[in-house]
């Protein structure tokens, strides 16, 4: 509950110190008497966007502190421990903003800094604003949705629903590209196809270039190394080749190997051997000019083959000896083009099991939508009457929407159909109620909806706007009826009503105060409590404008006994 709000140098407030206790508070004021700056300032203390625009003309810094008790916030101390700021049991929460001239603004709790979206998310759970202009806003079915949603207090599910949702479409996503690169390498896979074939064909080796053109060189000079072979052939082996002569060298020595006293037997030994090693070459040497002679006939097919592979290597930008590799590298891709039909399968599979999960829990979520429904029309048509609606219906409509308007949502479309007339037919709300209908239509859902937040404070600013007279003061007392419905609840009205302002227990006027110096005169917004005698001038003057009159005054006086006493606090 709000029980401080110190202002300082915000727009025309120089200094402002205000106090409130629990029920009805009603701030009222002439037009352009500076109510927006009142709410502007508790705003920014709960965390709602800044400028230097609101620092007050000679001020170097505006600044607000909001002080609020913790009996109703029981989800706040878990968002507090967990950023470690520490309010002890029975201490209040201290909630400050500064806005420099750079337009830089601060935040801080219990004079802790923090930053502005912890403020905002502290903010969100101790106050819940509802503004003037949000009843125009109730025509729309999003926030028709919405308010059932909050009255259904389906938050954890919607939460799980997104989550789903967002898990569903990424699958769809992921499913989608990889189906449009299959369909991207269908083409492609043809390609492959018909090169791997050709290489498959042609079955190049590693190395392969090499051994063919060595080999096609050795075909080439094939007559003239046949040649050079017989003719070594001749030298070694002929009538008077070195065999020959070897032999005959070996017998002369012999023959006198005796005489010499067997000095010349290692000599002879050795001429053997060399006879035997030049036998063993002759016969090498026969042998590879008989090969030569055979495989002439072999330089076609060797060139043949030389040829094919320096093409294919042409083809492909490389070298002969990088064809093996090439291949290689396309059976990878044809086998990773062939495994995306399975993996398509399988993302097809991850579709559907997230669809499942997300449909599932729609429906949980729909069923949840149905039952608060009922509940719903029948805690509003409640509220019909003390509002002056006693002919009005209003039946909450879900109906399930195509697949393709699935969203985070859910699966339904919510509408808020209404009757203001017997025998009516329903219509969409927006469409059917009129201004002032529509104003209270919207503060019944209002006070159905109050307090799903857990908020200890509710802030209505001018929601009794377009009604008057006797509806005004049902209004009033709707409020009033609402201030009291909780232990320690706590409604800041902003009102143009008299009779609204007559069912306050507190009453505030906000008032713009001169210095009355012609020349340079300056213009304060003033925030001042009402006695009992302040107030009845007060709405005597809302009964009557700047003349008030007798009459006024006695009407005042009548709608101040048919509503809550005033209550004294400290300003």
């Amino acid at each position: 509950m709000l029980q401080h709000l110190s202002i300082r140098d915000i727009v025309l407030i120089d200094q402002a110190n205000l106090s409130f206790g629990p029920g009805l508070s009603a701030l009222t004021g002439e037009t352009g008497a500076g109510k927006s700056i009142l709410l502007d300032a508790l705003g920014l203390a709960l965390g709602a966007r800044s400028d230097s625009s609101l620092i007050r003309k000679g001020a170097d810094q505006a600044s607000v502190t909001a002080t609020f008790s913790l009996e109703k916030l029981d989800s706040l101390p878990g968002l507090l421990d967990a950023h470690e700021i520490t309010v002890e049991a029975g201490e209040n929460l201290l909630l400050r903003r500064t806005v420099g001239a750079d337009g830089r603004s601060r935040a801080f709790l219990n004079d802790q800094p923090v930053s502005i979206g912890l403020l905002r998310q502290v903010g969100d759970a101790i106050v819940e604003i509802h503004g003037q202009f949000e009843r125009f806003s109730l025509a729309e079915p999003a926030n028709q949705r919405r308010a059932l949603d909050a009255f259904a207090g389906v938050e954890k599910d919607l939460d799980k629903l997104s989550h789903l949702f967002n898990d569903w479409q990424s699958a769809v996503a992921e499913h989608s590209a990889a189906a449009q690169a299959l369909n991207a390498s269908a083409s492609q896979a043809e390609e492959l196809r018909a090169t791997l074939e050709e290489l498959d064909k042609l079955d190049p080796a590693e190395g392969e270039q090499e051994e063919l053109t060595s080999r096609r060189e050795l075909l080439q000079n094939a007559g003239r190394l046949v040649e050079t072979f017989n003719s070594a052939s001749t030298s070694l082996s002929g009538e008077d080749g070195a065999e020959t002569l070897l032999q005959r060298a070996a017998r002369l020595l012999e023959r006198d190997n005796e005489i010499a006293g067997g000095r010349l037997t290692p000599v002879i030994a050795a001429i053997d051997k060399a006879s035997a090693e030049l036998a063993e070459a002759v016969l090498e040497l026969n042998s590879v000019a008989h090969a030569l002679d055979t495989d002439t006939g072999d330089l076609e097919t060797v060139e043949e083959r030389l040829f094919a592979l320096l093409a294919a290597a042409r083809r492909h930008s490389a070298t002969a000896d990088d064809l093996p590799q090439i291949r290689r590298d396309i059976e990878m891709k044809l086998a990773a083009i062939d495994g995306r039909d399975n993996q398509l399968d399988t993302l097809a599979k991850a579709v559907e099991t997230s669809r499942r999960a997300y449909s599932e829990a729609g429906e949980a979520l729909s069923r949840k939508r149905q039952k608060a429904a009922r509940k719903l029309d029948t805690r509003i048509a409640k509220e019909f009457a003390p509002l002056k609606l006693d002919n009005a219906t209003l039946t909450t409509r879900i109906h399930r929407m195509d697949e393709e308007s699935w969203s985070a949502v859910g699966l339904d479309a919510v509408h808020f159909d209404v009757a203001t007339n017997p025998g009516a037919e329903p219509g969409p709300l927006g469409k059917i109620a009129s201004g002032g209908e529509l104003s209270r239509f919207m503060l019944a859902l209002k006070v159905v909806l109050a307090g799903t937040s857990g908020a200890g404070t509710i802030v209505f600013d001018e929601v009794d706007t377009g009604v008057g007279g006797a509806t005004a003061a049902a209004v009033g007392e709707r409020l009033a009826e609402l201030a009291a419905s909780g232990d320690g609840q706590q409604i800041l009205v902003v009102t143009h009503s008299p009779q609204v302002a007559a069912a306050a227990r507190e009453h505030l006027r906000v008032e713009k105060q001169s210095d009355g110096k012609s020349a340079t005169k300056s213009v304060m917004t003033k925030v001042v409590r009402l006695e009992e005698d302040e107030r009845r001038e007060e709405i005597a003057r809302m009964l009557s404008g700047a003349r008030i009159t007798d009459e006024a005054r006695a009407a005042a006086d009548k709608l101040m006994d048919r509503g809550a006493p005033p209550v004294r606090a400290t300003a």
